[in-house]
């Protein structure tokens, strides 16, 4: 570790990718706050719209924010500074070093998923390739919860809260009108999101009866088979489905309906209806099943102001915080994970590990949170999520104490 009178002397530049969240400006502002109380950063930049601001000089002033400004931004969901989804070349990169010297940026700071963890490994190095001093730190977010090294993230939380709710509104309207009910959740690889709508179980007979997540083989026939016999045991049928559910071959069945892709590669699987469509548009055809409906929540889950976790929110400052930290006093580049203790009361800990160990590739739920059948999740998969989404609403129901006829 260097001395004080050692540290890297410079600016100080952040800015965020990637899909938003409900708490990606709690990293954010608890970056910003942490930058403020080093002496060896002289200016703190924000790029608009990730490195596509870089590259376009497009940068404000965050120094000059207040404090009482920065908390109302970290309690407001979705990215402060705008986002993108951009994977730079190695020119973009040379460019993107020019302008850094051109504004003496020696601390860079992208928060994002395992995309923009990519894109920051790759800055770092060209960095160390073109000999330019830069300390990069990717800070964790995402609500999909698959990023490496991390036992869960940023985003992640306060999406499933939204999820777990939402789910316990829909049991609630289909327990009202009996029907089968379809719910499409993001999550391209991992089932964690769609997995959270259990939470929203509180009697023996809600919903969602049935889940199902990219980590399991997706098979129409079993699919009816599984809608169909919840169906005639309760009347009615809830089902929360990941977007990313895929064939025996690995495709994803909504990857039939669109060719788009972004700039890492990855197939449009939300904004679109496709593919509760084409659920419902089965069982309606294969069953005599007559109430038939579906909903996609896209981008919902992402930035809805009235649904955060406490834990998620604090944990989101707390990576910003640290990330800050560990650049300037350790002198390094990574990324900030986040691990849970083995404690019998939920802890975590915070730790700084290599940027090629979270970029570009993802994680997924491990077997023990899905049963057997592939069509739900387990009980390590509540304790798991529990602590991470926090209190949920209170849902009543009548006793039913019925009338005898006259």
């Amino acid at each position: 570790m260097k001395n004080k009178k050692e540290l890297l002397q410079g600016n100080f530049l952040i800015a965020q990718s990637g899909g938003p969240s409900a708490v990606i400006n709690q990293s954010l502002v608890g970056a910003i706050l942490e930058a403020k109380k080093h002496s060896q950063i002289k200016k703190i930049y924000g790029s608009l719209h990730g490195i596509k601001g870089i590259l376009e000089e497009n940068f404000i002033d965050l120094k000059r924010e207040t404090k009482q400004n920065l908390e109302r931004v970290a309690k407001t969901p979705s990215s402060a500074l705008g986002s993108v989804r951009k994977k730079p070349t190695p020119e973009e990169c040379r460019r993107m070093f020019e302008i850094m010297n051109k504004y003496n940026v020696r601390y860079f700071f992208y928060i994002g998923g395992n995309d923009s963890a990519e894109t920051a490994n790759i800055i770092d190095e060209e960095a160390k390739k073109d000999g330019y001093e830069l300390r990069v730190f990717h800070i964790p977010k995402t609500i999909d919860n698959d990023l490496r090294e991390n036992d869960h993230t940023p985003g992640y939380g306060s999406a499933a809260k939204f999820v777990a709710s939402a789910l316990m509104g829909d049991n609630l309207d289909n327990r009202a009108l009996p029907g089968v009910k379809i719910d499409v959740i993001m999550g391209r690889h991992a089932g964690f999101l769609a997995a959270s709508s259990s939470l929203a179980r509180i009697f023996p007979d809600d919903g969602p009866h049935l889940i199902y997540l990219p980590e399991r083989p997706f098979d129409m026939e079993k699919f009816v088979q599984d809608v169909r016999k919840v169906y005639e045991k309760f009347g009615r049928c809830v089902v929360a489905v990941s977007e990313g559910i895929s064939d025996k071959d690995g495709t994803p069945i909504a990857a039939k309906f669109t060719r788009e892709v972004d700039a890492h590669g990855n197939v449009q699987l939300s904004g679109t209806g496709a593919l509760g469509d084409l659920l419902a548009g089965v069982i309606k055809s294969r069953t005599n099943i007559s109430r038939v409906r579906a909903d996609t929540f896209g981008y919902l889950q992402r930035s809805f102001p009235l649904v955060i976790s406490e834990v998620d929110s604090k944990e989101a400052r707390k990576v910003g915080q640290i990330a800050v930290k560990t650049a300037i006093k350790d002198g390094v580049s990574g990324s900030i994970a986040i691990k849970r203790k083995k404690t019998k009361k939920y802890e975590v800990y915070f730790e700084r590990v290599p940027l090629s160990a979270v970029a570009k590739e993802t994680r997924k739920m491990p077997d023990k949170f899905i049963n057997d059948e592939g069509n739900n999740i387990t009980s390590a998969f509540i304790e798991y999520a529990r602590p991470l989404v926090g209190t949920l609403p209170v849902i009543g129901r009548l006793k039913g104490m019925k009338v005898a006829k006259k």
